[in-house]
């Protein structure tokens, strides 16, 4: 996340951050690059090497908040195979693979309860149990409602304009982006959902898959919030950016959450292939520890 004055120029291999002093990364080290200040300049190579190492490079609004992603143009060799299978996607398969997707969330949002010492923990487990194919009876929604007010109060509520919020929307847009770019690189089409089907979102499947992994979020945000003030400070920023790094489980084992989503996506075109909702393999929240550095 580069929050200063900056030029970005691609030296060779790497990322040159040209500020006071300049600063290299190897581009091989880079998963997100997060624009946050309006007075930052980028070269097309830059723009060239974030397609070519798949990085996502976030823009932000005047508010500080995610509002663009560059994500890169892949040829991939089965794309035209992918779209076939994704537009064939039987009615039933799609409910199967959604019910999966909110239980899960419902699983993940009762864990994060339970792992910032809050009460509802069973509660949200009784909604999950009651979860059907296709979520019939918007168990998640009212999962939702009950795990904001006990993990934010009973007064939170999405819609209102607290630093809580803005937390939470930078979080989720960040691991949005992310999500967006696995899908791309494995020749998926965003926009093609298997429950949210807006014409006017071209990112319907990123929203579908991304639900799990929003308590990730939200844990973070219930330990880094202690006051409300005008705006998320840098070290805030940087945290929720740093949520790529943290573990959670999947069934083959622990991992960051950048490797779960690759591995949740590679799981979500063998749905496709082979029609069964079951394949779909997403994470469990288990806490907030970073996956150590190889």
């Amino acid at each position: 996340m580069i929050s200063r004055p900056a030029q970005l120029k691609r030296e060779h291999s790497s990322l040159a951050i040209v500020q006071d002093q300049t600063a290299h990364v190897p581009f091989e080290d880079i998963a997100v690059i997060v624009l946050n200040h309006r007075e930052i300049t980028i070269t097309h190579p830059v723009l060239s090497a974030c397609a070519d190492y798949g990085i996502s490079l976030f823009s932000t609004s005047e508010t500080h908040q995610p509002s663009g992603v560059f994500l890169p143009f892949i040829n991939h060799s089965r794309a035209t195979r992918w779209l076939r299978l994704q537009l064939k996607v039987s009615r039933p398969l799609a409910k199967q693979a959604w019910g999966n997707i909110v239980r899960q969330k419902i699983n993940n949002q009762a864990a994060c309860l339970a792992l910032a010492d809050r009460d509802g923990e069973e509660r949200l487990r009784s909604c999950m149990r009651k979860v059907r194919s296709g979520d019939p009876g918007n168990m998640e929604g009212l999962a939702a409602s009950l795990y904001f007010a006990y993990l934010y109060g009973s007064s939170f509520t999405r819609s209102q304009s607290r630093t809580i919020n803005s937390a939470l929307n930078y979080g989720y847009a960040i691991i949005r982006g992310a999500i967006a770019r696995g899908l791309v690189a494995h020749g998926l089409l965003p926009s093609l959902g298997l429950f949210h089907s807006s014409e006017q979102n071209s990112f319907n499947l990123a929203d579908d898959v991304i639900e799990p992994f929003r308590p990730v979020v939200d844990l973070m945000v219930s330990t880094m919030i202690e006051s409300e003030s005008d705006d998320l400070q840098p070290q805030e920023k940087a945290l929720l950016v740093g949520l790529l790094n943290v573990d959670v489980k999947m069934p083959r084992g622990k991992m960051s959450v950048l490797s779960a989503i690759e591995q949740m996506i590679e799981s979500l075109a063998r749905v496709y292939e082979k029609e069964d909702a079951q394949l779909l393999e997403l994470p469990m929240l288990i806490g907030l520890d970073s996956h150590p550095l190889s």
